[in-house]
């Protein structure tokens, strides 16, 4: 088995870009996720709320920056505009905010909450994590004392396999189109040899690295969003809720840590073997 594709997502909800290696931290992908949007509140803001922000394409930069990019077609009557970067607010004061165990966060400044704000068609705030080891994932979710998290959901990364999604779609009415794994928002895909057997998994080596699993990925409404159209239909979770339904949910792709010290790195890159076990 090898890899096959790398995502990461700057902004947490918005777009993922397909990379062809990364930087590998304890906490997740360099450049994944260390953003994220939230309301006046501090709230956050995701594609389960307003399915919009998935249309909203983010570049990581090198500096940890990020250059956002409404593809040349604005959101809620708002028109297009030019791309805007980003960089980080190391010297913003912090806010609240209400991604679990993060507590707060440090606000990017007026420009960019005006760029989002306007294309999302609601007052929002753009937020940079400053410090992922100083969010740890949660117990539930299997984490270990010590081991940071960025602000993904509930694990540094999640993997998918292309072995599961094809069975997935045979398993789904012949008049519903392939899905693309986009909708699932890995960071890696592998080929994989036998569907589903990553369920069993309870290590895996992606290239140089040792990876814990931690869980199966509980999947949520936003599969159900076509990440180009934006247009909202049943699959895959209605598939999914008679192959795949346990536990009150429905299951595809696993999370996975990194098993690395917090200060250490590695580069994953497509075409890496993978081994499992």
């Amino acid at each position: 088995m090898q890899v096959t594709r790398i995502r990461l997502y700057p902004v947490k909800s918005l777009a993922g870009v397909d990379v062809r290696s990364a930087s590998v931290r304890q906490w997740g992908l360099e450049g994944d996720r260390r953003w994220g949007v939230v309301d006046a509140n501090g709230t956050p803001v995701t594609a389960r709320e307003r399915n919009g922000i998935l249309a909203l394409r983010v570049e990581p930069l090198a500096d940890g920056g990020v250059l956002l990019d409404d593809g040349g077609a604005g959101i809620a009557g708002t028109g297009a505009g030019e791309p805007l970067r980003v960089d980080p607010p190391t010297d913003a004061a912090p806010i609240p905010v209400g991604h679990s165990r993060q507590g707060a966060a440090l606000p990017a400044g007026e420009e960019a909450d005006e760029w989002l704000s306007a294309r999302l068609g609601a007052p929002v705030r753009l937020v940079w994590q400053p410090d992922p080891l100083a969010r740890v994932i949660s117990e539930r979710h299997g984490g270990l004392p010590g081991e940071g998290l960025s602000l993904a959901d509930a694990g540094p990364l999640l993997l998918t396999t292309e072995a599961s999604l094809a069975q997935l779609d045979a398993w789904t009415p012949g008049d519903v189109a392939p899905l693309d794994m986009v909708r699932f928002r890995p960071n890696v895909v592998v080929d994989g040899d036998e569907p589903f057997a990553e369920d069993g998994w309870p290590f895996v080596e992606l290239g140089t690295v040792r990876y814990r699993v931690t869980e199966i990925c509980d999947r949520c409404v936003m599969t159900t969003i076509d990440p180009v159209t934006i247009a909202r239909g049943k699959e895959p979770i209605r598939t999914l809720a008679k192959h795949r339904r346990w536990d009150g949910a429905t299951w595809f792709g696993i999370r996975i840590v990194p098993l690395l010290e917090p200060a250490a790195s590695a580069t994953l890159t497509v075409g890496d073997p993978v081994r499992p076990g």
